[in-house]
């Protein structure tokens, strides 16, 4: 059966509402979107209010307004921000609200402009964001990503297209990405929430104590967390109100130990950071901090990245994804995390999910720390996995077992 444009849109809308957000009767929601997703954005409106939501306000974002601040204004100026932006985050969650973003931009959009700039306005925004993140590492809200066509990213994706062309084509890509594109994706999303919960259930009774990551120019091992706890799929509030914060997702995750990460790792796939475009990063890690970074493009946002704070020199999130995974299948570079990193295994840069470690919401950060998680102002996701990839789970007693082979699960 083929859908049109519109039935596969509502289908897009209703999964984000639906199985995103899980809004629970009552609830006030947030949504961000870029003015570009507008008609998106008014359905997940629409879904919204059918699902039961008291109030559904937006928050709306531009491109060519933030590349104009980055470009026009003046030097000395980008520790200033729009505090009622976050305060919108913030207020929602504190009424025990929900939060849906749709992350949609040009992924190189200030590749030319000063990275400086940029990484101080970054710092600034993330120590107010402070609050709001908090809630978002330890699941104490309903939140979700999806993500929509803009004309920069559209064409980046497909060069050679005509503008609407290449709208339509990304249109195409996230629909299948997300399941969209069928019938009854509802049902789809529940059988694969389903088989991500099997899969992060037995690494969980696993218990490795470190994970081997050998394929291309990469050979890394990544410590785990004491009491690491896998998730992946769906998640639960401490109210009862499930949730799935990625659509698409495709990963299984835990917190590595802060520590314990020790080798080589090289990026399988462009990445984009605060709108800039890093490609080819390489980097060696040494009692689990970075000793040494580089990349063939956009490496002085890598480092301006790593230099954040402490908690960015060591690693917060180690994910596996099948390399036969919807995305990896349709062979597109996406140039958005949200999608790459559903493509293939990742590490990320930065905090680690409090939930990752067993009770680790209820501990000090000190506490948190000597269970090898990590703290940090960013969180920041790349991609090692490819079709070559193979990947070890460790023992304490340095016993060897097979968990991917050629970038597939064999466990």
């Amino acid at each position: 059966m083929t859908l049109t444009f519109d039935e596969k849109l509502r289908n897009y809308a209703r999964l984000a509402v639906q199985v995103g957000l899980g809004i629970k009767k009552g609830q006030r929601v947030l949504v961000q979107a870029p003015v570009e997703t507008a008609q998106l954005a008014r359905l997940v409106v629409r879904e919204a209010y059918a699902a039961g939501a008291s109030f559904v306000d937006v928050r709306w974002d531009d491109d060519d307004v933030q590349l104009a601040r980055f470009e026009l204004a003046p030097d000395g100026s980008f520790e200033q921000i729009s505090k009622w932006r976050v305060d919108a985050e913030i207020e929602t969650a504190e009424a025990g609200g929900a939060v849906i973003a749709i992350r949609a931009t040009n992924p190189n959009l200030l590749g030319g402009v000063d990275a400086e700039r940029v990484a101080t306005h970054q710092r600034t925004l993330a120590a107010y964001r402070r609050p709001y993140t908090a809630q978002v590492m330890t699941n104490r809200l309903n939140w979700n990503l999806i993500s929509a066509p803009v004309s920069g990213w559209a064409e980046l994706m497909f060069p050679d297209a005509s503008g609407e062309e290449a709208v339509a084509q990304q249109w195409d890509a996230i629909f299948a990405a997300t399941r969209a594109d069928q019938p009854d994706p509802v049902a789809l999303w529940d059988t694969h929430l389903a088989d991500l919960k099997r899969r992060r259930d037995l690494l969980t009774e696993k218990g490795y104590h470190a994970l081997h990551f050998q394929g291309g120019e990469t050979d890394l091992t990544v410590g785990l967390a004491d009491g690491h706890v896998w998730g992946g799929g769906a998640a639960d509030t401490p109210g009862g109100i499930t949730f799935t914060a990625n659509i698409p997702t495709e990963e299984v995750w835990t917190a590595p130990h802060r520590e314990r990460v020790d080798g080589t790792v090289v990026s399988t796939k462009p990445l984009s950071y605060n709108g800039t475009l890093i490609d080819g990063i390489r980097i060696q890690f040494e009692g689990g901090r970075i000793t040494g970074a580089s990349a063939r493009q956009g490496e002085a946002a890598l480092l301006k990245m790593i230099e954040t704070d402490e908690g960015s020199h060591r690693l917060g999130e180690v994910a596996l994804v099948p390399h036969s995974s919807p995305i990896s299948r349709s062979g597109l570079f996406f140039y958005n995390t949200l999608y790459d990193e559903n493509a293939a295994s990742h590490i990320a840069i930065g905090s680690a999910y409090r939930f990752n470690v067993r009770g680790g919401v209820d501990l000090s950060l000190e506490e948190f720390q000597a269970r090898g998680g990590n703290d940090s102002l960013t969180h920041v996701d790349w991609m090692i996995g490819s079709g070559e990839m193979n990947v070890d789970g460790l023992t304490r007693d340095g016993e060897r077992e097979p968990v991917m082979r050629n970038g597939e699960f064999v466990i």
